[in-house]
């Protein structure tokens, strides 16, 4: 089993590629093969065939998937891209927190 430092739903910050700079949001996470696929990012051109009778085919923009590696979470509180920290609270629930100096927001 592979674990990735991100979740559905995080904001992140792509570090290298094309894309690098730009932030989005996570729609899928594919832990398996360590790739996450996040929205508006790594755009690419797909050939659709039509399924059905009437269905239109053509060429179609979609997300392709990026290396988790190449992506770092955007912390909602300091808007800064930050590495991920575990903390365990006093009810026993283990949260995410910003590894920022000062911040220490969860995530």
């Amino acid at each position: 089993m592979n674990k990735l430092h991100v979740k559905t739903g995080d904001t992140v910050v792509v570090l290298s590629g094309k894309d690098r700079g730009k932030q989005g949001k996570v729609l899928e996470v594919s832990p398996k093969e360590g790739k996450v696929i996040v929205e508006g990012l790594n755009m690419v051109t797909k050939h659709v065939k039509p399924r059905r009778a009437g269905e239109q085919g053509g060429i179609v923009k979609a997300e392709g998937p990026l290396y988790a590696c190449k992506v770092q979470v955007v912390c909602p509180k300091c808007g800064k891209p930050t590495r991920i920290g575990h903390k365990i609270l006093e009810d026993g629930k283990k949260v995410r927190v910003c590894k920022k100096s000062g911040c220490g927001a969860t995530l």
